[in-house]
């Protein structure tokens, strides 16, 4: 696939090594050219250096000859921009692009589409990380929680703890503890090592245990894996930007929030927006403020500025002083491998929950929603199967069957309405949509293929 990428920032840098890695032609384009040519120093792929939005340079880049045109630049305006020239000038067929400001996404429908920004596909960063941190508030001890098919299946990861049913048990005992619950064990990391699990796999504490499970068993399946955790009640949220004042908005009906923020006339507008919520004007790294506001009983601090540092300094000062349980925004992926599981507990990366979404738009076949997980090493996927027995290699044969790549494992599949965890002997039919955990992302080409029909279903 031919992929034009505008900006060469976090995103689009992480963006273009995923897909080079995967045999794609892409060409990166951005203002700052030292970044470009330390990207081209490292992966293949081509550079051009200009205004992500004006025509000659999207012509030297060559979008007149390309599948995708995929804009993440830092300014909301270039990528919009952008996205119009590509369709109104060079007829580019897929347009994607980052959009961070609310005022824009508030009026989605009659700004973007065939009267307006010609944009296929808006990705919201701020949106996707509240989405994440909003699960992880209501699924107290998770690490981990993703929707597949409207929310229908979930994957979760957990950390294995002392006192969990199914710890030092066989997984395949799991029916037995929890009767009438269904899941299927996707992965489990241990010691940051992949074991795929088999049903003789003991569950040990402090793996780091992967499962997919309709969303109505999946708060039971987690308390197999470890003692159940008491809800959170209180959270403190270290930071009144987009991302922290959209997720106050969103909980504070359902949870005691407050809000630190260093800005006074932020906190005058806060205050106006965020009628349930108590919002304080200070910094989040002053011992004294956290101390007065009681740090040792909240049971969730989430640091989500745009600063990394601030953020780990003030989540570690959290954990310090008695937080229950710290959540930390984190740009750069390198602080993440660093610092998660140590006193921070979970280190989230706007940057991957944006790749996992464009990801969605790049995989071959049918694939409706794509998750990177681990820091971008594995991935889930869910596919649509189509064709029959002749003309595709999953359609009408049994999971057990199925040549899936090493690291490969078959959740869930959804029919209709029905859930249905994946067991050998469950048969796949043609519109399944199908729920796959993809341990090392190099087998993403064969998964593709597995779900790509051939020429004769046409």
């Amino acid at each position: 696939m031919r992929i034009v990428i505008l900006g060469a920032g976090q995103v689009g840098g992480s963006l273009a090594e995923y897909l080079v890695g995967e045999g794609n032609d892409v060409t990166v384009v951005d203002c700052d050219n030292p970044r470009l040519q330390a990207l081209q120093d490292k992966f293949d792929l081509r550079v051009v250096c200009g205004q992500a939005s004006h025509p000659r340079v999207l012509r030297q880049a060559g979008v007149d000859d390309v599948d995708m045109l995929v804009a993440v630049t830092s300014s909301d305006e270039i990528n919009m921009v952008a996205c119009q020239v590509a369709r109104r000038l060079f007829r580019v067929p897929k347009t994607i692009a980052r959009v961070r400001e609310s005022d824009y996404l508030a009026q989605e429908d009659a700004l973007f589409g065939p009267e307006g920004f010609p944009v296929d596909v808006l990705i919201s960063p701020e949106a996707l990380v509240t989405r994440r941190l909003e699960h992880l508030l209501t699924y107290a001890g998770a690490l981990q929680v993703l929707d597949f098919a409207q929310g229908r299946v979930q994957l979760v990861a957990v950390r294995a703890g002392y006192g969990g049913a199914l710890v030092g048990r066989e997984i395949a005992e799991q029916r037995r503890l929890a009767p009438g619950r269904d899941a299927r064990v996707v992965a489990i990391f241990r010691r940051d090592r992949a074991l795929m699990p088999r049903g003789d796999t003991v569950v040990e504490e402090g793996d780091e245990v992967f499962f997919i499970s309709s969303r109505q068993d999946s708060r039971e399946i987690m308390h197999l894996m470890r003692p159940q955790d008491r809800p959170y009640r209180r959270v403190m949220i270290a930071g009144g930007g987009n991302i922290g004042a959209r997720l106050a908005g969103d909980i504070q009906a359902q949870f005691r929030v407050k809000v630190v923020e260093c800005s006074l006339p932020r906190c005058e507008v806060l205050s106006q927006q965020l009628r349930q919520t108590t919002v304080l004007h200070g910094e989040a790294t002053d011992p004294d403020l956290l101390t007065e506001e009681g740090i040792a009983g909240i049971d969730a601090f989430l640091a989500v500025t745009n600063d990394d540092e601030a953020n780990i300094m003030a989540s570690m000062l959290a954990a310090r002083l008695g937080a229950r349980t710290v959540i930390t925004l984190i740009n750069n992926r390198v602080y993440v491998d660093l610092i998660q599981g140590g006193p921070i507990d979970i280190a989230i990366s706007p940057q991957q929950s944006t790749i996992g979404a464009l990801l969605t738009y790049v995989r071959r076949g049918d694939v409706v929603a794509v998750h990177a997980l681990r820091r971008g090493a594995a991935e889930a996927i869910e596919a649509v199967a189509h064709g029959d027995r002749d003309s595709s290699r999953v359609v009408g044969r049994r999971i057990g069957e199925l040549a899936l790549p090493a690291g490969t494992l078959l959740g869930a599949i959804i029919r209709g309405e029905e859930v249905m965890v994946a067991h050998d002997d469950v048969e796949i039919a043609a519109e399944d949509h199908v729920i796959l955990f993809v341990a090392d992302k190099r087998a993403v080409k064969q998964v593709e293929k597995l779900f790509q029909v051939g020429l004769g279903f046409f």
